[in-house]
Parts: C-alpha cells; sequence; structure tokens
C-alpha cells in the first residue's frame, strides 16, 4: 500500500477535473495538474496545486494519475502518443475519469499493462455540484487489488463502487447516461404536454413528487426547466456524445436500444439548432420549439 499522502497528478481540468484537483488537495495530497489551455488550469495554484506545461511533467513521480480528458481519442493521444505513459513510474496507477467507450478502456488498460503501469476506468455521475460537494458516484472497472489502492483517492470525491473488469465502469457509465439522457426527455415532454393543456408547469412538477414519476432529474432537472435555467453543468452536447458512445456499444455487443436511438436523434436535432452548449436540461428548448412554446 502506497502511504499518505499520494502524490497525485490531475490530468484536465475543466468543469470536473478542477474542483476534484481541489477536493484532493484539500484531503492532504500532493497535486500537480495539466490542463492543455495552460490558463484554465493557473487559478488552482491558489489551493497549492502545482500547474504544469506538459502533461508528462505533471505524472513524473505520481503515484496516481487521474484523466479528467475530453473522450477516448483525446485519453489516448495525452496517455499514449504525447508519451505521458511513458513517463509514469513502473507501478503507477492510472485512474480515467473520462466517459469513453468500454472497449477504449479496455485498449488502454491492456497497453498500460504491457508497460507496468496499472489502469481502472472510474467514470463519475454526479456532474459539478457533486465534483464540488465530494458526492460523486464513481463507477470503477478493473482489477480489485486496484480498486482497493485507489481508495484515498475516491474518498475525497465521492463513493467508489466496484462493478467488474476493466471497460465495466464505462458500461455502467453509459447505462447511467442513456437513464439521464431518457429520463430528462421524459420529464420535458410532460411538463410541456401539462404547460400545453393550460396546467401551471411549476405545480405539475410539485404535485407529482413524491409518487412513481419522482426522481433526482424531475427535482433537479424539471425545476430548471421550470425557471428556464439552463446554464451548464453537464452540457447537451456531451449528453449526444454519451448517447452515441451507448450506441456504439449496443453495435459492438449486438444489443438493439431503440429508446437510446429515438433520443439520440432528438439530443441531435438539439445542438444542430444552436443548444449544445446548454445544460442537457436543455432538450426541453427543443421539444418546446417543436411546440411553438417558446
Amino acid at each position: 500500500m502506497t502511504p499518505l499522502p499520494l502524490r497525485i497528478a490531475v490530468l484536465g481540468t475543466g468543469m470536473m477535473g478542477a474542483p476534484i484537483a481541489r477536493r484532493l488537495r484539500g484531503a492532504g495530497h500532493e497535486v500537480h495538474a495539466w490542463n492543455r489551455t495552460r490558463a484554465k488550469a493557473a487559478p488552482l495554484e491558489a489551493s497549492g496545486i502545482t500547474v504544469h506545461d506538459t502533461p508528462t511533467a505533471a505524472v513524473r513521480s505520481a503515484d496516481v494519475v487521474i484523466s479528467l480528458l475530453e473522450n477516448g481519442p483525446v485519453v489516448g493521444q495525452v496517455l499514449l502518443d504525447a508519451g505521458t505513459a511513458q513517463a509514469m513510474r513502473k507501478g503507477a496507477l492510472f485512474v480515467d475519469m473520462a466517459s469513453i467507450q468500454p472497449r477504449e478502456a479496455r485498449d488502454h488498460a491492456a497497453r498500460l499493462d504491457e508497460m507496468g503501469l496499472t489502469h481502472l476506468d472510474a467514470p463519475v455521475s454526479g456532474g459539478t455540484v457533486g465534483a464540488e460537494n465530494g458526492t460523486l458516484a464513481i463507477l470503477v472497472g478493473g482489477r480489485p487489488e486496484d480498486f482497493a489502492r485507489a481508495q484515498p483517492v475516491f474518498a475525497a470525491c465521492g463513493r467508489a463502487t466496484h462493478v467488474g473488469p476493466h471497460g465495466a465502469g464505462q458500461l455502467t457509465k453509459l447505462a447511467n447516461q442513456m437513464i439521464v439522457g431518457i429520463t430528462i426527455g421524459a420529464v420535458a415532454e410532460a411538463l410541456l404536454f401539462a404547460a400545453k393543456g393550460g396546467a401551471d408547469m411549476a405545480k405539475v412538477r410539485e404535485a407529482i413528487q413524491g409518487g412513481f414519476a419522482d426522481s433526482r432529474i424531475l427535482q433537479l432537472h424539471g425545476q430548471r426547466m421550470v425557471e428556464r435555467d439552463f446554464a451548464p453543468r453537464g452540457r447537451m452536447a456531451v449528453q449526444l456524445k454519451d448517447m452515441r458512445n451507448a450506441l456504439a456499444t449496443a453495435g459492438e455487443i449486438g444489443f438493439d436500444a431503440p429508446i437510446t436511438a429515438l433520443f439520440e436523434k432528438l439530443y441531435a436535432e438539439g445542438v444542430d439548432h444552436g443548444l449544445g452548449e446548454l445544460d442537457h436540461s436543455g432538450l426541453f428548448v427543443e421539444l418546446a420549439s417543436r411546440n411553438a412554446m417558446q
């Protein structure tokens, strides 16, 4: 077991990476960070985090390297093509918290293993609020002994569950995003339907809480819809990426996912109509436009 505190490198300090880096530093770990645009990472220095100009410099001597990069190809480019993995010390643990395809996670794990490095795919759910508060759901695939080794990292960020071998964390995240994306659509359509018929949308949301239709989506995203507050916490464009990754994985394993396919089209049309930078609850705007309810 690596003694505490850990030396941790965080690659990617965007909406999720920055608060996670701060929480790790707040837990007493030595944190190093890198972001493609250095200026976006610079504010972390005020929290005692060392910001580096290159990912290779950030990971050197790290016990644990955390990725919060944009997608699978970017993870592969930074980790493997840019020489970051080669710069990691033997035996270091790479924890990929980015949301990528399960096959990409399995490939990264195999390639790192050949280099004497260990890997966990550990995508998260809970958005920026969960990252800031340390209440993320962390969905982990990989070896049980590596999961145990990563507990000090996970403890600072939220609740971690080991769900299976390499790739299983990403598969679980896709299942999560299928439920989130579909449920956002169901809540938006139902609230708009009620409003179109003359009901008070806010009161409808209030009335059905506590019944079988209640959910975190109804509570949080439903409130955003009522208030027309679509400032991005999780963007429409990212939700679309997740739905497409789910469909790609479904094709690989021979699974028919007609409901996800329907919602992928709806999110795609919303993004095509300029809504990509809205919160994913902004699917409400696309559905409202279809019904001339702007």
